[in-house]
C-alpha cells in the first residue's frame, strides 16, 4: 500500500468514528447528564468534607498523645 491509500483508510476510520459518536451523542438526554453531574459534584464535596474532618480529628488525637 502506498501512503495515499493509508491516509485514505485512516480518514475513513476517523469519519466512521465521528459519525458513530455524533449518532450516540444525538440520542443522549443532556438533562439527566446535567443532574448526574450536579449530584456527583455535591457528593464529591461531601466526601471531601468528611475526609478533611477525619484527617483534622486524627491529627488532633495524635497531638494529644
Amino acid at each position: 500500500m502506498n501512503m495515499d491509500t493509508k491516509t485514505a483508510m485512516q480518514a475513513g476510520k476517523n469519519s466512521n468514528l465521528f459519525l458513530t459518536g455524533a449518532i450516540l451523542l444525538a440520542n443522549l438526554d443532556f438533562t439527566s447528564i446535567e443532574e448526574y453531574a450536579i449530584k456527583a459534584i455535591i457528593g464529591g464535596l461531601v466526601w471531601m468534607g468528611f475526609k478533611l474532618a477525619g484527617d483534622y480529628a486524627g491529627t488532633k488525637l495524635k497531638s494529644k498523645e
